[in-house]
């Protein structure tokens, strides 16, 4: 039992290191994203996500890229949207 809860932790931890690098690699842009292996071989077949293959066979991601492709089409909260509605009102009052 001790020695599965050691590896446990062991792979959560190399997780969290992968998380410091600025360059990943296919399975840690997995672990890192969540996303699948085969959707993300999708993704990079279709050239829909930023990736590099310098060699021509590995590929590897730009974690900085990889977060900015994540949050793409954000989606504002009502009260974001609210906001700006308010100040979109005021400045039309002031004119």
């Amino acid at each position: 039992m001790d020695n599965i809860l050691i590896l446990e932790r062991l792979a959560r931890l190399e997780k969290l290191l992968a998380g410091h690098k600025e360059v990943l690699t296919f399975d840690e842009t997995c672990d890192y994203t969540g996303i699948s292996r085969s959707y993300l071989y999708k993704l990079t077949a279709s050239r829909r996500i930023p990736h590099s293959k310098p060699n021509g066979k590995m590929i590897f991601f730009e974690k900085d890229k990889i977060v900015k492709w994540l949050l793409q089409n954000k989606r504002k909260s009502k009260q974001d949207i609210h906001e700006q509605a308010l100040e979109y009102a005021l400045k039309r009052k002031l004119k």
